[in-house]
């Protein structure tokens, strides 16, 4: 077969997850995740790892780096794709089927278009540098790069810092083709109209907090993980531990993250596009398509290969 790989990729609350289990348990394959958060343990909720969404008809489809860190560690793209060959591996020695789904985007364009990653170093000076400008100012400064940098997700300083010092190092370290092998992935995108992406994204949002997740990051926070930790996690880390801090009022809270998942499913697609630009070809599927039909696309594309 000319593809080595089925990817399933899409911005947050557009029901991938469920797509790509549903996949798996008609054409025997196993879930390579591709979220940069959902690799740390004990942060479920926050991370939206729905685990209930890998069982279908009672049969638990297996699943790859999900929970490979305790909280408070850092985990980035170059450890990403090496985790990632180690799962398509062992995958591929079952005599399964690779299905790699998520929604971060440098870590899924790393594997489609065979990035030779290096490991990037901390750059002690240039953060100290960094460190006297504002978040808006830092994220104006990433935008200039030429390489097109994972900017999803550079919601609090310490992220654009860490992204700065990523496409300094590159500028002096170019990226050439990957020794690993090619990845040859049939690729396919869930396209979800704007409004009701907004409506999947609040209500699940409010599932969510009434299952727990302001008290998980409260758990987090009684055993020891630093605030600033959390804070770099982003998104729902980031302002659930600032409301626990008492920075915000519950509804300014809400408000705020609500609005920042928003911006961050829109930058999500974004980046998706740019991907198209730069050659991955990505088979889009419409979010209102019921699960099965589309499951019988996928499976009618990759029939035919």
């Amino acid at each position: 077969m000319p593809y080595d790989i089925i990817t399933i990729l899409g911005p947050t609350a557009c029901g991938k997850t469920k797509l790509a289990a549903e996949l798996c348990y008609q054409i025997n394959g196993e879930i390579i995740s591709a979220d940069s958060r959902q690799v740390y343990k004990k942060m479920d909720i926050g991370t939206g790892k729905d685990l209930t969404d890998y069982v279908v008809q009672g049969k638990s489809i297996p699943f790859h780096l999900i929970d490979l860190l305790e909280p408070g560690e850092k985990y980035h793209v170059f450890r990403f794709k090496t985790d990632f060959y180690n799962a398509y591996e062992k995958i591929k020695q079952t005599n399964a089927v690779p299905v790699l789904c998520g929604g971060s985007g440098m870590y899924l364009e790393a594997v489609l278009r065979n990035y030779n990653l290096l490991e990037v170093p901390e750059n002690k000076e240039l953060r100290e540098e960094l460190e006297k400008y504002s978040l808006e100012e830092l994220t104006q400064r990433l935008s200039q790069y030429k390489r097109m940098h994972n900017k999803t997700d550079v919601d609090t300083k310490k992220r654009a810092v860490r992204a700065i010092e990523i496409e300094e190092y590159y500028r002096k370290h170019p990226i050439f083709k990957s020794q690993n092998k090619e990845i040859k992935s049939l690729t396919f995108g869930i396209e979800i109209d704007r409004d009701l992406r907004r409506e999947k994204i609040s209500k699940r949002l409010k599932d969510r907090i009434d299952q727990g997740m302001i008290d998980e990051v409260k758990q987090l926070l009684n055993q020891g993980i630093a605030s600033n930790d959390l804070i770099y996690y982003g998104l729902e880390y980031k302002y659930v531990t600032e409301y626990i801090l008492g920075k915000y009022s519950f509804d300014e809270f809400f408000k705020r993250l609500e609005t920042a998942i928003h911006q961050f499913a829109k930058r999500q697609m974004t980046y998706f596009r740019g991907m198209e630009r730069r050659g991955v070809k990505i088979n889009w599927l419409s979010a209102k398509n019921g699960i099965q039909e589309n499951v019988k696309i996928i499976i009618d594309q990759w029939s035919r290969h």
